[in-house]
């Protein structure tokens, strides 16, 4: 199937050409036939599935003969990274079309999103609260609004956005089309797409557990020894960019430091910068200056640098879903990746929490000279039925599930 099979405008299809893409990603060919027929859609999909122009190719069609200058789409995003991504994503897929497009989020000069406001776009992707700052100072005019997209709506609610949203959705027009995209599905999100959506069109792709592209690996080890864990495996290993999670802002720092120290070129993601800080951290990853980012779940979400090798969860994340979210940052698309999990026996449940998402055991690693133990019980009974293998960091662990993996030259996608 080829993009030109959903009837797109001639200026869409050459932006499309433009950028490599091939052929559509699966949530693409659920979603895009079902939007461009103006239906309400629920998409279920990881990110790094292209789902960025699975919303934004049907919005763009159907506005280039829309009236110039008056807001006719709001993309709400959770964060000022994710938001920059999706208004790139659409400035490039819509550079041959007069659409124009913004992005709007906190921590930077508003007077500059009056005046674009002033001048008229079509498009605007916005972060909740700042939005919310624009109708209070009656600085932007959403009355014309006939398509809404919620990106990666269980994030949002995750950051406490759920109240912001009702406000906004309360002075924008009954009479609209919603797309509502999201990797995982808790109650306080159903209740919203039931609120919100009309009829809709419900697209999945692929599982909510995480993309079986990724293999995954734990390495048990004391908290002591994370450190040295962490510069063996990165000696021994062939790497591109690397993204290593940590639970605190300071230990992200700290340990970027130790890395720069040792000599790999590394920065740090978290709370603490201003973003004029975070976007020269975030661009120097893209670019390949910086091959290792050490970062809090803030970056979790909306880096989108498709050349990721690799995750390593330097600390166990609190929540399943925080663990899906972080190692979605490789193997995506069509690429490989690989997972590695530090952990130490107070992460035993968590552990166990994750293995029943994915269906499986996560093959247990020890590295000589770190080696620690975790026993979950799902530990006890995969040793019991010999599902430990040990082995050298080079080698591969098998991916889980196997089951659905795709094949083929590999797709650069914007999203």
């Amino acid at each position: 199937m080829q993009f030109n099979a959903f009837g797109l405008h001639k200026r869409i299809l050459t932006a499309i050409e433009k950028v490599g893409y091939t052929e559509p990603t699966e949530i693409q060919k659920l979603a895009i036939p079902k939007a461009l027929e103006g239906r309400d859609i629920m998409g279920l999909a990881q990110t790094g599935t292209g789902k960025t122009a699975a919303f934004a190719l049907p919005f763009l069609q159907s506005h280039l003969t829309s009236a110039r200058g008056r807001i006719r789409v709001l993309v709400l995003a959770p964060t000022r990274e994710l938001a920059d991504q999706i208004n790139d994503a659409v400035k490039t897929l819509g550079v041959h079309t007069p659409l124009r497009s913004t992005a709007v989020y906190g921590g930077v000069n508003i007077a500059r999103q009056i005046k674009t406001f002033e001048r008229g776009v079509e498009i605007v992707v916005a972060c909740p609260g700042r939005l919310l700052d624009h109708i209070g100072r009656g600085t932007v005019d959403l009355s014309h609004v006939d398509c809404l997209v919620l990106d990666e709506a269980d994030r949002m609610f995750d950051m406490g956005f759920l109240p912001d949203i009702k406000k906004i959705l309360n002075v924008l027009p009954r009479r609209r089309q919603t797309m509502l995209f999201s990797a995982t599905m808790p109650q306080e999100i159903r209740r919203l797409t039931e609120k919100i959506l009309r009829s809709p069109e419900t697209v999945q792709a692929g599982a909510l557990a995480p993309a079986s592209s990724v293999s995954h690996a734990l390495y048990p080890v004391a908290e002591s020894r994370k450190s040295g864990l962490l510069m063996e495996i990165l000696r021994r290993s062939e790497t591109e960019s690397v993204i290593v999670f940590t639970r605190t802002k300071h230990r992200a720092r700290r340990v970027a430091r130790q890395l720069e120290k040792a000599g790999h070129p590394a920065t740090s993601l978290q709370g603490n910068l201003s973003q004029n800080q975070r976007q020269r951290a975030i661009e120097g990853f893209r670019s390949g200056r910086y091959t290792i980012m050490v970062a809090t779940d803030i970056a979790s979400r909306g880096i989108d640098v498709s050349q990721v090798s690799h995750v390593i969860n330097y600390d166990v994340p609190d929540t399943v879903e925080a663990y899906t979210h972080r190692i979605g940052r490789t193997g995506r698309v069509e690429k490989t990746g690989d997972a590695f999990t530090f952990a130490t026996n107070e992460d035993r449940s968590m552990i166990s929490a994750i293995e029943r998402v994915l269906g499986e055991l996560i093959p247990r690693r020890d590295m000589e000279g770190f080696a620690s133990t975790v026993e979950t019980q799902a530990g006890r009974n995969g040793a019991a039925a010999g599902k430990r293998p040990r082995g050298a960091v080079s080698q591969r662990p098998r991916r889980y599930p196997r089951k659905n993996e795709r094949s083929g030259r590999p797709q650069s996608q914007v999203a």
